[in-house]
């Protein structure tokens, strides 16, 4: 008889008198029914909420872009906005079958079902059903999760990869604790194990601490050998990586690109400077704040997703809670709990310390709720032994409405995914959108090779473009600070020494829901000064007004 049959024989309980010990036995007695149910709900929902499109957040498309700027600018190029993993696989994708972005969104979708089944497959049976189920519910149903996916973000990817790193970890706790650490014996498994920290690490920059959290664990059990050759394990592969990135690419490292960036108070305006510990301390907070009192209760279904408020009462609670559960898992000695809360502890940490407020991801919260719902859910059985009716109504609650916001985001979206994969690759977005892709594809179509266009969302314009590159505009270059407007001698400087030929002007809504809100004015800030003093410099040669004249898009020709 296998371990896993051992464990499940013994998670049955002989006479059950409480609800929690009926739901255990049936959730050991039809444990391949949710197994695959839970499946078949992830691919219908994947079916029904897919999307040909590209996000209008457009890192999907920086990603895209990144991997086919690998294949094609060998070796000048390396990615460093963050981690490069997931668009170095892009690139090998992109080598073998060239740029097939539907195939691209269908592996996507593969990875996010074989992330829920490493994850669900690692942790069943290591934590009570009562606990489980409402977060395997979670993991397999989630609307942002499912939406990742088809976008091609690197949820899915990272989802994926935290899943196997979650699969050997169980299997080298196990080893331990049945065998001690032999090396020659152990060997598969701990290399295994080692190239599962490496890839988390390499696919996300906030999983760094996966080394850390692990060395950690180890120390705390004061198994100084486990914690020595999961360092060596790791060291392994990423000795070798590092060394062939700085051999063929001359590159640094995953964290160069945004390390000055994630340095400064604001991304965007680096003539505000630098963060100083106050203003960390306060970033922290207000990440805090927007994560767990805005997006943790977006997530599950029970917050209004276009709801700006925060509350730090919500905060506190939830972090008290996620607290309680942590204690109860220590108390209880269940050590794949803690290694895993300790890992996501210090990823949650690190994200709302280094990134800035104003970013506000829900994507950043998402990758570390499976574990945070699991310790509230910890707390929540132990505050609800003598009410377990109260515990099961809750569990229900958040499964049943993360569910309901899946499958109305699914049907909502259905209609929009048939009239895309037929063709119209623009229906589903808002005419702002529409009018500055077209105006991408124009771009694309009619200016010569040579021409390189500036635009907001470089990354957008390269996937609707037909690959062509776009010099990207993310802030006001070169900003006077009595106008908050470019200087626009500088400006006009600045483009010509990055052979900025063209540049595209568009009314990106700030809300796309209201197109009456105000739009993104970073281009207009640029252009408008230039205009004022120099008019015969900005030359209008496109006007994109097919869908709505008030959001309309222009290409310029810069006369230098």
């Amino acid at each position: 008889m296998s371990k896993d049959k051992k464990n499940a024989k013994a998670a049955v309980v002989k006479n059950p008198t409480s609800i929690f010990d009926r739901v255990e036995n049936w959730a050991e007695k039809n444990d391949k029914k949710i197994f695959y149910t839970l499946i078949a709900l992830c691919l219908f929902l994947s079916f029904i909420s897919f999307n040909a499109r590209i996000s209008e957040a457009h890192d999907d498309a920086l990603y895209l872009e990144g991997g086919w700027r690998y294949v094609n600018e060998f070796p000048n190029y390396f990615y460093t906005q963050n981690a490069p993993l997931y668009p170095m696989f892009l690139a090998v994708m992109i080598k073998l079958i060239g740029f097939k972005l539907i195939i691209f969104k269908l592996i996507s979708v593969l990875f996010n079902v074989f992330g829920f089944v490493f994850f669900y497959k690692a942790l069943k049976g290591r934590v009570p059903a009562v606990v489980f189920l409402p977060v395997a519910v979670f993991q397999a149903t989630n609307y942002l999760i499912i939406y990742y996916a088809s976008m091609t973000f690197t949820e899915a990817f990272y989802f994926f990869l935290q899943g196997i790193f979650f699969w050997y970890a169980v299997k080298v706790l196990d080893e331990i604790k049945n065998k001690g650490v032999n090396i020659k014996p152990q060997l598969k498994l701990w290399l295994m194990f080692g190239l599962s920290l490496f890839l988390i690490s390499t696919a996300k920059s906030s999983a760094i601490v996966v080394i850390p959290a692990v060395l950690l664990f180890f120390v705390l059990e004061k198994n100084w050998k486990a914690a020595g050759v999961s360092l060596a394990s790791y060291l392994i592969f990423k000795l070798p990586y590092e060394l062939i990135v700085k051999t063929v690419w001359k590159a640094q490292n995953q964290f160069s690109g945004q390390g000055k960036i994630l340095l400064q108070k604001d991304p965007y305006d680096k003539s505000l400077g630098d963060e100083d510990l106050a203003g960390f301390i306060q970033r922290f907070v207000d990440n805090c704040n927007l994560g767990l009192s805005k997006r943790f209760y977006q997530l599950l279904g029970w917050r209004d997703e276009w709801s700006v408020e925060v509350h730090g009462a919500i905060t506190l609670i939830t972090i008290a809670i996620i607290l309680v559960g942590f204690w109860k898992i220590f108390k209880a000695q269940n050590k794949v709990m803690i290694l895993l809360a300790l890992f996501t502890g210090a990823q949650l940490v690190l994200s709302y310390i280094i990134l800035q407020a104003r970013w506000d991801q829900a994507r950043i919260t998402l990758i570390n709720m499976p574990v945070l719902l699991l310790l509230m859910f910890y707390a929540l059985q132990s505050f609800t032994k003598k009410f377990q009716a109260v515990y099961l109504v809750i569990a229900l609650l958040v499964a049943g409405s993360v569910c309901m916001s899946s499958f109305k985001r699914g049907f909502k979206n259905f209609p929009v995914v048939q009239r895309n994969l037929k063709g119209d690759k623009y229906f589903g977005y808002t005419p702002d959108w529409q009018n500055f892709l077209k105006c991408s594809e124009w771009c694309a179509d009619n200016l010569p090779e040579t021409a390189f266009v500036a635009s907001r969302k470089a990354p957008m314009s390269f996937v609707y473009g037909k690959g062509k590159k776009f010099f990207p505009v993310y802030s006001v270059v070169k900003k006077d600070t009595a106008t908050n407007q470019s200087n626009p001698d500088s400006a006009l400087v600045y483009f010509k020494q990055n052979g900025v030929t063209h540049i595209m002007d568009c009314r990106l809504r700030l809300n796309p829901n209201n197109p009456t809100y105000g739009f993104i004015n970073t281009v207009y800030n640029i252009l408008y000064p230039i205009a004022t003093k120099y008019p015969e410099k900005l030359k209008l040669i496109h006007t994109e007004n097919s869908v709505g004249i008030e959001e309309e898009a222009y290409v310029y020709e810069i006369i230098y």
